[in-house]
């Protein structure tokens, strides 16, 4: 049989999915880790990038932890942390060995989009927008939830969906500290010389990506104004 004939053989196997291990476990672990560490990301990025966004200040901050983000490779930072004295490589309930060092360091990858979308969401509401909210008197905390958050909103959940399917994508690197997801098949597959398994279990990856693409795409186009995001004006 041929490498693509052994791998959708593979795919096709209901033992394949099923069972301790398999890949509908490795799924749901992945898919633990990602949305952990999105949150984790979306906790500490969105309230200081909208914050700096409103007062108008900071933009050199939320451009260079977006240039620093992008330049120090995931890897790179998880090897560092898990090497530390802390976070090192402890067990962490489901997110596994090294789960804490996995969560901060695909916690810190997903900021860079975070930070910049939210950040210039607030920065690209129209200043007659924002002069005509000061005319009907409103405050600085009324301006931001009533008129500054519904119409950068779009941008926003555009930098959680940047994240969100990074995030998906890069978290199959907790495998290569025996942490859990589906690059534990992936780098199992390739360790045994089972090609048809990491090949299968990396177009799993990518499928998933593409799922949550879609759904993340799907809630960027709900928020858009006019289709259930709008601007209170009292």
């Amino acid at each position: 049989m041929t490498l693509l004939e052994l791998t959708w053989d593979y795919l096709t196997t209901a033992g394949s999915w099923t069972g301790n291990g398999g890949l509908l476990d490795r799924l749901v672990e992945q898919l633990l880790l990602t949305v952990t560490a999105l949150l984790l990301g979306m906790g500490v990025g969105l309230p200081l990038a909208l914050w700096l966004g409103h007062i108008g200040r900071g933009g050199f901050l939320a451009v260079n932890v977006s240039n620093i983000g992008r330049a120090i490779p995931t890897f790179a930072l998880l090897a560092v942390l898990v090497t530390a004295d802390w976070p090192g490589p402890a067990q962490l309930g489901p997110y596994g060995r090294a789960g804490l060092a996995t969560l901060i360091a695909l916690a810190l990858f997903a900021l860079p989009p975070l930070v910049t979308n939210a950040y210039t969401a607030v920065r690209e509401v129209s200043a007659d927008v924002l002069e005509a909210a000061d005319g009907m008197g409103m405050s600085g905390r009324q301006r931001f939830w009533r008129v500054e958050l519904p119409l950068a909103l779009p941008l926003v959940v555009s930098g959680v969906r940047l994240a969100l399917v990074q995030v998906w994508a890069t978290a199959t690197i907790a495998a290569l500290v025996a942490g859990p997801g589906v690059g534990a098949i992936i780098v199992s597959g390739f360790a045994r010389n089972k090609y048809s398994e990491g090949i299968g279990a990396a177009f799993v990856v990518a499928v998933a990506a593409l799922v949550l693409e879609l759904l993340a795409a799907a809630a960027q186009r709900a928020v858009q104004p006019g289709r259930g995001a709008t601007v209170r004006t009292s």
